[in-house]
């Protein structure tokens, strides 16, 4: 039965009150049968579909597929932000209050030139920006630490240009 109420959670995006009341168990077992399978899943498929590039070699790969397909050289990820709305979590005054006037949290994700996630960080509260959530995410910690090619050339020219990342303005951390 939990395979079940797995499944249907996962495919349907119910509630779990309504799960619960479908297979008639608490909201605390489904709550925590749900924990239990979302972090797995992480675990699992998180380090194979959502490992962010961490070689001078993977981040040429994405400069040369940018170039490629959307003729834009030198160009390392695209990069958004989005504010999840939640219900405000007890105890936790304006943390999560943003400028939209609702609670969220913001999922911060970084592709490559195919739409496939190369960086995802999500929980960060909702009052924080964009640029904020980006200067605390590992993300900007890699690329702080020099784990990518800084200057790139490619054979049609033989100028040297900075890498650049595609995102709105709000990123100018």
């Amino acid at each position: 039965m939990s395979m079940l109420l797995r499944f249907r959670f996962l495919a349907t995006g119910d509630a779990q009150q309504t799960v619960a009341f479908s297979y008639r168990v608490g909201r605390a077992t489904v709550h925590n049968i749900i924990k239990e399978t979302c972090s797995a899943i992480w675990d699992v498929l998180g380090p194979h579909y959502l490992s962010m590039p961490n070689t001078e070699k993977e981040w040429r790969d994405i400069a040369t597929e940018f170039n490629d397909v959307w003729n834009f050289p030198n160009c390392l990820s695209a990069l958004d932000g989005k504010h999840v709305v939640i219900q405000a979590p007890a105890n936790s005054g304006s943390e999560f209050y943003n400028y939209k006037g609702t609670y969220s949290i913001v999922l911060l994700a970084a592709c490559d030139a195919r739409y496939r996630f190369t960086m995802v960080d999500v929980g960060a509260s909702g009052r924080e920006s964009d640029g904020g959530v980006f200067g605390n995410s590992e993300f900007d910690s890699a690329l702080r630490g020099n784990k990518h090619p800084g200057q790139q050339q490619f054979a049609r020219n033989t100028m040297h240009f900075a890498v650049r990342f595609c995102s709105r303005q709000c990123f100018s951390t």
